[in-house]
C-alpha cells in the first residue's frame, strides 16, 4: 500500500491535511471514497486508518483528512461548526477531482457520517453513501455542550471536555447544530446507503440508525456491527466493515474484478414475493435480495467463504427464530399477557437417530433444530407453558414440520 500526503484550502483559505491510500504495487485506483472522521477525532484514528488501507487494497484509493482546526490541519476548532465540516468535506472532493477522479463512495464515522449524508447531495459524482455507528442529524451532539450551555448564553463560549480532551467551542456551533435537527434531507439522498452500527453503541444509540434507515428511499442496507464498540477498536471489526463494504458498493459502483459482477448501478428487480439470490464471487459470497431488502450470505473462512454474511443454515435458523418470537409477541398482545421480551436461540444438529429418545425414526441420521425461548416478564407456570405451545404454531415452523415439496427448473434465459 502506499500513501500520498495531500494538503488543499478550505473555503477559509485555512490548509487542510489528508492522507491518500492508494492500491498496493503501482495498481490504479478503480474508485476513489473520501472517509469523515468522527467529532473532535483525526483522521489517524484506528478504525479510519484501518479500514481505508483495506479499502485500497480491494482496488479503492480513499482520501482521510483532518477537519479544521484537528490533527495536522489549519485553523481554530473553536471556529468551526457543522457547516464548516460539510465545506471541508466539499474542499477534499474538489482536491480528488483535480488530481484524481471525483469520489464516487462516502463513509462517515459517528459525526462524519452526519456529515456525509449533508455533503452527498452537493457531490453529483457519488454514487454511494455509507454511515458508521452515525447520529441521524447533527443536532445529536449537543447533549455534549450541556453542562457549558449557561457560560455559552452568557460569554460566547466554553471549555468543555470530550473524549478526556478538552476543546474550545463557542455558541456558534450550537446555533449551526439547530439548523440540522431534520432527517428530511436523507429522504433527498437519492443515493445507495447502507448503515454500519453496534447495538452495543454507548455514544451514539442504535435508534439514530434506524431514523438514518427510516428516512432514507431505496436502495438502502443496514448491517449490524454485533458487539463492536463505537470507536471500531478492534481490528476484526474494522476489516469485517471494510470487507462487507466493498461488497456491498461493487453493485453500486461498478467495481468489476475481484470475484465481483460488474454493477448495473440499480438493485436487481425483484416480483413482490419473490427472493433473488446473486452470486458475488466464485467462491461462498451472494447476494440475497427481496423486492425492499438485501443483505448477504457467505460460509466462514474455515469452510472456503469470506464470512461476510451469515451461512445458508443461519439464515433459516434466523428465519424461524424471527417467525417464532413475533408469533408470540402477536399472541401476548391479543391476550393481554405481561411478556416484557422475547429471546429465541436456535441452534441445527445431525445426529444418529439411535441417539434420539424423542424421534419417531430409529435408523440412520436425522436432522434436529432446538429451539429455546427466553421469556421475561410477569408470567405464571401456565401462561408460560401455552407460550410454549404457541411457538410451534409459527407459520415458518409449520412450512418445515409439513414437509414442504420443493420443484425446481430452468428459467428461460
Amino acid at each position: 500500500m502506499s500513501r500520498i500526503k495531500l494538503q488543499f484550502p478550505n473555503a477559509d483559505g485555512h490548509t487542510l491535511a489528508g492522507l491518500l491510500e492508494t492500491p498496493p504495487d503501482g495498481s490504479t485506483a478503480r474508485r476513489y471514497a473520501l472517509f469523515a472522521h468522527c467529532f473532535t477525532c483525526s483522521k489517524d484514528i484506528a478504525a479510519a486508518s484501518r479500514i481505508s488501507r483495506a479499502l485500497a487494497a480491494r482496488g479503492i484509493a480513499v482520501l482521510r483528512f483532518d477537519f479544521t482546526g484537528l490533527g495536522n490541519s489549519d485553523g481554530d476548532f473553536a471556529n468551526t461548526n457543522f457547516s464548516s465540516n460539510v465545506q471541508d468535506l466539499m474542499a477534499a472532493a474538489r482536491r480528488l477531482e483535480a488530481d484524481f477522479q471525483p469520489p464516487s463512495l462516502l463513509i462517515g464515522h459517528s459525526l462524519g457520517g452526519a456529515a456525509v449524508l449533508a455533503a452527498a447531495p452537493q457531490l453529483p459524482s457519488v454514487e454511494a453513501v455509507v454511515t458508521i455507528g452515525a447520529p441521524a442529524t447533527a443536532a445529536h451532539v449537543r447533549h455534549l455542550f450541556s453542562g457549558a450551555r449557561e457560560q455559552l448564553e452568557e460569554r460566547g463560549e466554553a471549555e468543555v471536555e470530550i473524549g478526556l480532551r478538552r476543546f474550545r467551542i463557542r455558541k456558534q456551533l450550537l446555533d449551526d447544530l439547530d439548523q440540522y435537527g431534520s432527517a428530511d434531507h436523507i429522504r433527498r439522498l437519492n443515493r445507495a446507503l447502507l448503515v454500519f452500527h453496534s447495538p452495543l453503541d454507548a455514544i451514539v444509540s442504535i435508534e439514530e440508525a434506524a431514523k438514518i434507515y427510516q428516512a432514507a428511499l431505496h436502495p438502502k442496507s443496514f448491517i449490524s456491527l454485533d458487539k463492536a464498540d463505537h470507536m471500531l477498536s478492534d481490528r476484526e471489526d474494522a476489516e469485517y466493515v471494510a470487507a462487507t463494504l466493498v461488497a456491498w458498493a461493487s453493485r453500486y459502483l461498478g467495481l468489476g474484478g475481484h470475484g465481483f459482477e460488474p454493477s448495473t448501478g440499480t438493485a436487481p428487480e425483484v416480483r413482490p414475493g419473490e427472493v433473488l439470490v446473486t452470486e458475488l464471487d466464485t467462491a461462498f459470497l451472494r447476494g440475497l435480495y427481496t423486492q425492499r431488502h438485501q443483505c448477504l450470505a457467505d460460509e466462514p473462512e474455515s469452510f472456503g467463504g469470506s464470512d461476510l454474511g451469515p451461512s445458508p443454515y443461519d439464515l433459516l435458523l434466523m428465519a424461524l427464530g424471527a417467525c417464532t418470537s413475533m408469533t408470540l409477541r402477536m399472541y401476548a398482545k391479543r391476550k393481554g399477557l405481561a411478556l416484557d421480551d422475547v429471546e429465541v436461540r436456535l441452534g441445527h444438529e445431525r445426529l444418529h437417530a439411535q441417539d434420539c429418545a424423542d424421534c419417531e425414526q430409529k435408523d440412520g441420521r436425522i436432522e434436529r433444530i432446538v429451539r429455546r425461548l427466553n421469556l421475561h416478564g410477569d408470567l405464571s407456570e401456565a401462561q408460560r407453558a401455552r407460550l410454549l405451545e404457541i411457538a410451534d404454531r409459527c407459520p415458518v415452523h409449520r412450512t418445515l414440520a409439513s414437509g414442504p415439496l420443493i420443484q425446481t427448473w430452468y428459467e428461460d434465459e
